[in-house]
């Protein structure tokens, strides 16, 4: 059974958005934040798709149920709130949503920085990445916060697979899990 909120959090060009998408394809999520003024797209990339919350854009890193919900025009369903800011305000989440689950995805720097730009760096028209003066530093920290909190939970960073979707979600999904074999995730269940 799915929470009502999955925090969702990994650094730019982690491939956390493709994960997103291939988690929102599944029974039981809300999609209705999908609009066409919250789209990205890039030749081979993934692009991005629905609300994402984070400074300067359209719904700020705010621990507050009313302002993230307003992002969805439909109720119900489990809501995956993609933000890169959540890797640092991890306690913060977990200590005011209590039942809802955080998924965070790692991948190394130097590939999560070399996708994002390719990907367009800060040319990216959806999410705005204009707060970010310093990608590589915010990949960084961003990257250390996520590990402090595996270490502190003791969590298990796997790699992103079918396998890992059918035991973690109890659903089937079929996709080319070859170019997430350097990326990482976890999903914290209270």
């Amino acid at each position: 059974m799915l929470p009502n909120r999955i925090f969702f959090t990994g650094v730019p060009g982690s491939r956390w958005s493709g994960i997103a998408q291939i988690l929102e394809s599944l029974p039981g999520f809300n999609t209705s934040d999908r609009t066409p003024e919250r789209e990205y797209k890039h030749n081979s990339y993934s692009g991005h798709v629905g609300a994402y919350f984070g400074p300067g854009m359209e719904f700020e890193t705010m621990l507050n149920a009313e302002h993230i919900d307003q992002a969805w025009t439909k109720p119900g369903g489990c809501k995956l709130i993609k933000s890169h800011e959540w890797s640092e305000m991890l306690a913060d989440l977990h200590h005011v949503f209590p039942e809802d689950w955080i998924m965070l995805v790692y991948r190394q720097h130097r590939p999560s920085l070399k996708w994002w730009l390719e990907a367009g760096g800060y040319n990216i028209t959806y999410p705005n990445y204009s707060a970010y003066k310093d990608m590589s530093a915010t990949i960084k920290q961003q990257n250390r916060a996520i590990m402090q909190w595996v270490f502190d939970k003791n969590c298990t960073l796997e790699r992103f697979t079918p396998f890992w979707i059918e035991r973690e979600f109890g659903q089937i999904v079929d996709f080319d899990y070859s170019k997430y074999e350097d990326v990482f995730v976890t999903l914290w269940k209270p």
